[in-house]
């Protein structure tokens, strides 16, 4: 039986089969010689073989216990961070087995783990490289562009072509940025400066910013909140998080719609609504639209990419947050994320 490759089981069964015989043989030799109080003794010795064969279970079992607890505490350092805690599996046996199957899987849990580590430098480090080799010549065709368009003024042909392409050349240098944002955030080279910020003046950041090109689209920006609530964040990137939100719904809202940032608390949570009353999202993409580079079959709009949903989505988890999405199809859309209220214990 594979039981007694185990030394310490072959051990304790030896034992307790060496305390039996001997009872037995004890028992034997009382009743051969007609031992006066032959009963009693053999009673004594019975209850002597009991104490021996619970006193061999409980050594064996401590021992066992304390191999598992052991086991257990090496497995917890390696959940913790600790990659080189091995189990020590220098026996043989059922339990050994097992302790060495675990560290196998460690091994290859570790292997795996540095694999993805080296994968995504790789990647992060190739997309940092193609995206800063592509801001020289984009600010060169910049250059170029304005050129032209200086030149081309009494050419409206020419002149409505150069805008065309400032358009696009806008769109590559917003999606340079943006695959640059994600990549940080995916190597986790983020250094987060977290202060107390009031949301109010936050979302009026971002107002400013989009207030232009909504006069010009014939839209309009509400803000809608108390004035006093704070949030602990990083302020750079909750604005580039909302900011996205705001020109997803500056996309896909028509003229003399508006779009309405608003802001509120609860018990333990600051939650901010972007919310806009323009095509909405079809039901078919409502669990896709958080994936990078995803482009609905439906949507009208060719301008995304698809990367603004899944940057602020990045930015919103990476402060513990949670952003939801819900809409009906032709009435808007709304994007609700939540965070939770730090606590002192």
């Amino acid at each position: 039986m594979n039981i007694f490759v185990n030394r310490k089981i072959k051990y304790l069964f030896v034992g307790i089969l060496s305390c039996i015989l001997a009872f037995i043989l004890i028992s034997a030799l009382l009743a051969g010689l007609q031992v006066r109080n032959a009963l009693s003794y053999t009673i004594i010795c019975g209850v002597g073989m009991g104490a021996a064969i619970l006193t061999l279970c409980y050594r064996y079992f401590r021992e066992q216990h304390n191999i598992m607890e052991h086991a257990v505490s090496q497995i917890k350092g390696y959940i913790s961070g600790t990659k080189e805690d091995a189990i020590e599996c220098n026996d043989e046996g059922e339990l050994y087995r097992l302790f060495h199957e675990v560290n196998a899987l460690v091994s290859i849990l570790n292997a795996h783990a540095e694999n993805e580590k080296n994968a995504k430098k790789f990647l992060q480090n190739t997309i940092s490289d193609i995206s800063h080799q592509l801001k020289t010549p984009l600010a060169a065709l910049n250059i170029y562009n304005g050129i032209i368009q200086d030149e081309s003024k009494e050419l409206p042909a020419i002149q409505e072509f150069s805008l065309l392409s400032e358009h696009e050349l806008d769109r590559i240098e917003s999606l340079v940025q943006n695959l640059l944002k994600l990549t940080k955030l995916d190597a986790g080279m983020v250094i987060w400066e977290k202060s107390w910020e009031n949301v109010s003046e936050l979302a009026e950041n971002v107002k400013q910013h989009f207030c232009f090109r909504a006069q010009q689209e014939g839209k309009e920006i509400i803000l809608s909140g108390d004035g006093d609530i704070t949030l602990f964040c990083d302020r750079t990137w909750i604005i580039e998080a909302v900011s996205n939100l705001v020109k997803n719904a500056l996309d896909h809202t028509e003229k003399g719609g508006s779009v309405c940032i608003q802001w509120r608390t609860f018990a333990s949570v600051v939650q901010i609504t972007v919310r806009d009353n323009g095509r909405g999202i079809h039901p078919e993409d409502l669990h896709h639209i958080f994936k990078r580079f995803y482009r609905s079959r439906f949507s009208k709009d060719k301008q995304g990419i698809g990367l603004g949903l899944p940057l602020a989505k990045a930015i919103v988890e990476a402060h513990n947050g949670t952003i939801e999405a819900d809409s009906t199809s032709g009435r808007g859309a709304s994007f609700t994320m939540n965070f939770l209220i730090p606590t002192k214990l």
